[in-house]
């Protein structure tokens, strides 16, 4: 068997949007259906209120892999991450995980119970936990690249911002403004990380272990919607899991 060859920087880059156009979630059956209108405010609810665990460990990975990173520059611009996620102080500006909790209060979703995670499935709050673990285990080169995820985000939020608007009456523009600045800093974001991977990813095992780490976070992302369909779509039993009409705010009950 002949040994594995070295990538240049630019058959890197291919091979890691290949992965994203093979592996990433915009191709999951769920958000098929939430795309196109076909949840019910229920579903819709489920889906909200679950990725509420991914948004909240964000800031937690971000502050993981900074707390490695050697190089004062990178970490000067890592940090921004956090601050985009978690906001400033007084919340001026508004970080990320206050207009994600704009989208579960909008739903009718008391935000207690959400930022609680009680109601949060199982294998969603596992997945996310294995996301902390593996950005704080792997190397730093294996932790940046798990981000890339963020290269494909603008596509589907843009699938999902439109169909949304278009299908539910219940969703307004206000309650995904947590989308709208995410057009902005996932390119940035992703810019970054690219070009750290490609700096940095210059072996073949390198390359193999970013690749890899690319992988592993479309794998993690697939597994939560998998969990909810299974659950919400398919009717699988789910105990101590959110269930329609639990927990809604006055308003909406």
């Amino acid at each position: 068997m002949s040994a594995a060859r070295t990538l240049t920087p630019d058959e890197m880059e291919a091979a890691l949007r290949q992965i994203g156009a093979e592996r990433y979630h915009h191709l999951h059956p769920f958000h098929t259906m939430l795309h196109e209108g076909r949840c019910s405010i229920d579903q819709v609810r489920a889906w909200a209120l679950n990725r509420y665990c991914y948004q909240r460990i964000i800031p937690h990975k971000d502050a993981a892999i900074l707390g490695r990173i050697e190089d004062t520059v990178t970490r000067r611009i890592w940090r921004q991450r956090i601050v985009d996620h978690d906001g400033e102080i007084d919340d001026h500006p508004e970080g990320g995980l206050r207009r994600w909790l704009a989208l579960t209060d909008g739903l009718g979703l008391e935000r207690g119970y959400v930022t609680s995670m009680q109601g949060a499935l199982p294998a969603v709050r596992f997945a996310c936990e294995a996301y902390v673990g593996f950005v704080s285990q792997r190397t730093v080169l294996e932790a940046i690249a798990s981000s890339l995820t963020e290269m494909f985000s603008p596509m589907i939020i843009a699938i999902r911002v439109k169909g949304m608007l278009a299908h539910y009456d219940f969703i307004s523009k206000d309650i995904l403004r947590y989308f709208e600045h995410r057009l902005t800093e996932a390119p940035r974001d992703a810019d970054f990380a690219l070009e750290y991977v490609k700096r940095h990813a210059t072996t073949p095992e390198t390359q193999a272990a970013a690749l890899d780490a690319l992988r592993f976070k479309c794998a993690m992302l697939w597994s939560q919607l998998d969990a909810i369909q299974h659950v919400y779509v398919n009717g699988a039993p789910a105990p101590g899991a959110w269930a329609p009409g639990l927990a809604l705010a006055e308003r909406a009950a």
